[in-house]
């Protein structure tokens, strides 16, 4: 993790630990972050459903769509954008900024 706080990009995995469609579950600060890998594109989203407290990465990710499901009342949410698609859920998950320098990732905790 990077430690240098005059920057707002968290150093939070290798792109190697985003093979094989796994989500990843990053803690930060008091931030909750499950980051994926869709089609070659990293996604940062909240990790805790916004409905009722369920860990998101414990849900089901769907690729083709870019979405992952919510594995306690099943509310889809968007990768790109955290909007819900269904409910019960109805407010959107905050998202990251996501960049990739030397294999690392590295997403915008603040701003």
């Amino acid at each position: 993790m990077n430690s240098d706080r005059t920057s707002p990009w968290i150093r939070a995995c290798k792109t190697e630990d985003l093979k094989n469609s796994n989500p990843l579950d990053f803690d930060y600060e008091d931030k909750k972050i499950l980051i994926t890998n869709v089609d070659n594109r990293i996604y940062a989203t909240d990790r805790i459903c916004t409905h009722a407290y369920a860990d998101l990465s414990t849900g089901f990710l769907n690729e083709s769509e870019k979405t992952v499901t919510c594995p306690l009342h099943m509310s889809i949410f968007d990768l790109e954008n955290g909007k819900p698609l269904n409910l019960p859920a109805e407010e959107p998950l905050k998202t990251y900024n996501v960049k990739v320098e030397s294999d690392w990732v590295w997403i915008m905790v603040d701003g």
